[in-house]
């Protein structure tokens, strides 16, 4: 369709508007949205879920931040319509447009999509679909944008890999640079695609599936020159050589983490051996109190939030954090601002900074996750925390008049046993009683919530050789669970054990799981992380049409000389050493955090070539 003027293409789409819910998802002129940009590349940056979703994610905001800084180059947003705005723009042959520019996104030069979540892949085919793109690389001409992948679920690209030209392994401040680059170069220069993708291979961390065979287990296998065999993650060596993003874009209406978000640090050795996170993002690299106060007092200053998160996978533990509240504190007393962390360690001093964060103002919610029931199976998942610890820091808090406390647990780990499960309950118990007893006259208010989540194993880590627990397992084990929490003063949920076994047939499949993809797309399949959304039956059937059993996948095991789907992307985290540390799993043997104690063998440094960069003595330790 030919490219519309603003005014044409605004005109189109307000009567829409009008029939559809929550129409500020698809208007532009936010406070903060760059606007206007003459760039001769232009770059379309996506997130597949509603827009409320969607703008909260920091790592989209990094790469608009970046490429919009950069001379000749362009970048705008696009999110994933509703389904009823998706159906409008359908009937009204309306194709899926930037909000900056409302420029058709086919239009642009590149398309940018993160993958947070298996769940949002048929959202990523929605969107293409929405975009007047060929959901399938094979598919696409010179004349279509160039597809690029990236984010959390990139780690195991399979599953996703027909749908991209082009994924990047890793972190991206340097990397898309690298690739718009490459790209327009090669454009000026005429270059076909083919000969386009053959030069993107070669950009360190990125991963062309094209050039890459499948044999019939779906391992890729003889890659092609010159795409490289093993693809190596790309990391920042120094996070304080690249700001923030921290003048964002101000919604119109209400979004998931609607604050001041600011990244203070990258990166968690704490080694907890389910978390993929924990293993993909190494090594911790710290930004200094300096910069941090700094970025957060500009960044209240051109947004106007009264509220700011400082945001890691592991906050309390930078070395510099009990300064950097001190600071944030003083300078923000009276202005009615308040500082929030992510969930807590559970320990005394990630307490005492919640204590810290609450000085002349309102308690910021109180968030511990001891993951399991009993020591002998923290011990295996390597969360080393005790159950002194957890009591320790509710008494503190609740003495310091917290009335609330939730507790995050996952129930499906490796070998637990229905006494662990029980376990739960017993240790629920016992916070309980703690938190109602350091509340005094008070206990009556006090309220523990228990949000239960499933075992996914994820490539990368310590777990990724073993299968998920079945499902009619995993429910009876549910049960187990609700028979053994008290119900007086706690409020008991779980995750839904359907979605957890798709997440897991998603993260541990290999290439052909594509085709299941797109058969449930084509059924109807979107917005699978809304839970009124969701559909296991329809799922089901499209794995079948597949030739393919979604539990099968989910629970196969793998063992140590097997080719896994992902073997040929490297977090840097050597094979070798999560083999060692799933061997110390099975002993129930903990394995300390090289961050405040030595080094552990994890050798990501020397793969990456960099090191962990730490402002000072963490405390916490272990």
């Amino acid at each position: 369709m030919p490219a519309e003027s603003p005014d044409v293409a605004w005109e189109r789409l307000e009567g829409v508007l009008a029939r559809v819910e929550r129409p500020a998802r698809y208007i532009d002129s936010e406070w903060g949205a760059i606007r206007g940009r003459d760039g001769a590349y232009r770059a379309a940056l996506a997130y597949p879920d509603t827009y409320e979703i969607g703008q909260a994610n920091q790592a989209l905001a990094i790469l608009y931040q970046r490429l919009n800084a950069e001379e000749g180059f362009a970048a705008e947003r696009v999110y994933v319509p509703w389904v009823d705005m998706a159906a409008e723009m359908r009937k009204e042959r309306i194709p899926l447009f930037s909000l900056e520019s409302l420029a058709p996104i086919a239009g642009f030069d590149l398309l940018g999509i993160t993958l947070p979540y298996e769940l949002t892949y048929t959202n990523v085919l929605e969107l293409l679909d929405l975009c007047e793109v060929p959901l399938r690389a094979a598919e696409r001409t010179d004349d279509h944008p160039l597809v690029v992948g990236g984010g959390p679920c990139a780690y195991n690209p399979e599953p996703m890999a027909p749908f991209f030209d082009a994924l990047l392994i890793g972190e991206g401040e340097e990397a898309v640079l690298d690739i718009v680059r490459t790209h327009r170069e090669a454009r000026e220069e005429g270059r076909e695609r083919a000969e386009v993708l053959e030069r993107l291979a070669t950009i360190p961390g990125v991963y062309v599936p094209s050039l890459y065979d499948v044999v019939s287990d779906g391992a890729p296998m003889n890659a092609r020159p010159p795409a490289p065999d093993t693809v190596v993650k790309r990391a920042v060596t120094d996070l304080g050589e690249y700001r923030p993003p921290v003048c964002g874009v101000v919604p119109y209406m209400d979004v998931v983490h609607d604050r001041v978000a600011i990244e203070v640090l990258r990166g968690c050795t704490r080694g907890c051996r389910f978390c993929q996170a924990g293993m993909v993002y190494r090594p911790v690299r710290e930004r200094v109190a300096d910069d941090i106060v700094r970025e957060v007092m500009e960044g209240l200053a051109c947004t106007g939030y009264d509220e700011v998160s400082l945001t890691s996978l592991s906050t309390t533990d930078h070395s510099q954090l009990e300064e950097v509240v001190r600071r944030l504190t003083s300078r923000l007393e009276s202005t009615g601002v308040s500082v929030s962390l992510p969930s807590l360690r559970v320990d005394a001093f990630s307490v005492g900074m919640a204590r810290l964060l609450a000085a002349g103002g309102k308690l910021p919610g109180l968030t511990l996750a001891p993951e399991a029931g009993t020591q002998r199976l923290r011990d295996v998942i390597n969360k080393n925390v005790t159950e002194d610890d957890l009591i320790d820091a509710v008494s503190r808090a609740f003495a310091a008049g917290w009335r609330r406390v939730k507790l995050y647990f996952m129930i499906g780990l490796p070998t637990e046993t229905d006494a662990d499960i029980v376990g739960i309950g017993e240790l629920v118990r016992g916070v309980l009683s703690a938190a109602r007893e350091a509340a005094g006259p008070d206990r009556g208010s006090v309220r523990v919530a228990v949000s239960v989540s499933t075992f996914v194993p994820k490539a990368h880590t310590p777990f990724q050789w073993l299968g998920q627990a079945p499902l009619d397992e995993i429910l009876r084990r549910q049960q187990v669970l609700r028979d053994a929490v008290p119900r007086k003063g706690v409020d008991l949920s779980w995750h839904d054990a359907d979605v957890s076994l798709l997440e897991a047939a998603m993260a541990r499949g290999g290439r052909e799981v594509a085709s299941a993809i797109e058969a449930a797309w084509r059924s109807g399949a979107r917005f699978d992380a809304w839970t009124e959304r969701f559909d296991l039956t329809l799922w089901r059937e499209a794995f079948a049409s597949a030739g393919l059993d979604a539990s099968s996948i989910a629970e196969r095991e793998f063992g140590e000389e097997d080719v896994l789907p992902w073997a040929h992307i490297s977090c840097g985290v050597s094979p070798d050493y999560l083999w060692r540390e799933y061997e110390r799993a099975v002993s129930a043997t903990p394995t300390p955090d090289c961050s405040f104690d030595r080094c552990t063998g994890c050798e990501v440094c020397r793969a990456l070539g960099i090191d962990l960069v730490v402002g000072g003595e963490r405390r916490g330790a272990q």
